[in-house]
């Protein structure tokens, strides 16, 4: 399902990443939570375990609109994009 997901698509998928949770991290982990849907007491053992993947795959937008969300916390976090698989390469 996921070959035929990136040969349709052509954005490839985005992965965010908290590098930093900051001073407020029960702040961040509310974030995280919210991007996520995970418990609150998930989202920050999550977020205390640096550095983590918060969201895998997703669209660029959305990768970078969690990166706001995390920053606008006090968290330093990144957008990174998913390498391009074998099958796809020439």
């Amino acid at each position: 399902m996921t070959e035929y997901f990136l040969l349709v698509c052509d954005d490839v998928p985005h992965d965010v990443l908290l590098i930093d949770p900051g001073t407020r991290v029960l702040d961040v982990a509310q974030v995280v939570r919210r991007l996520t849907g995970l418990s609150l007491w998930r989202s920050k053992v999550l977020a205390t375990q640096v550095p983590a993947t918060i969201l895998d795959g997703v669209l660029q937008q959305d990768a970078e609109a969690a990166v706001a969300a995390l920053r606008d916390v006090g968290a330093q976090a990144e957008v990174r994009a998913q390498p391009e698989p074998e099958f796809l390469k020439p």
